[in-house]
């Protein structure tokens, strides 16, 4: 089950030999906020805000620490740079290579893909983690 709350979150971290430190409740609590896709450099500067001594060298530290616990993932959306979230709400994407929409996939929409690789290659796939490129049924 995945942590509901700031508070689940640190008592994992704790958990597993981790500190509950304050830059790492800050980015927390910014990630539980904003439910959104948010590279490291645009988390950086919500956390600096609020405590502007943190470096994002802590930053990138914490991501990947809480990545590790399987709370946060990374998504590459195209050319920029990786975005993170809250792994419980992770989703696919599907991305417009001529006006550059972005659409949430529906959560199923990989289940064949996933199944047929697992099958027929023994790979596991994580649809999450990148995203698809083709055409918006506009420019379509």
């Amino acid at each position: 089950m995945a942590p509901a709350c700031v508070e689940d979150v640190l008592a994992l971290v704790r958990a597993r030999g981790g500190r509950a430190s304050s830059p790492r409740r800050i980015l927390l609590k910014v990630l539980f906020e904003s439910g959104e896709h948010m590279s490291a450099e645009e988390l950086a500067r919500a956390v600096q805000q609020r405590a502007p001594e943190v470096h994002i060298s802590t930053i990138y530290r914490n991501l990947e620490d809480l990545q590790r616990l399987g709370v946060v993932v990374h998504s590459h959306l195209g050319h920029g740079p990786a975005t993170y979230q809250l792994a419980s709400l992770a989703h696919a994407h599907l991305i417009c290579e001529l006006c550059g929409a972005v659409l949430e996939a529906p959560d199923g929409l990989f289940g064949e893909l996933a199944r047929s690789a697992k099958a027929s290659l023994g790979f596991s796939i994580d649809p999450c983690h990148f995203a698809v490129f083709g055409r918006c049924s506009s420019c379509a």
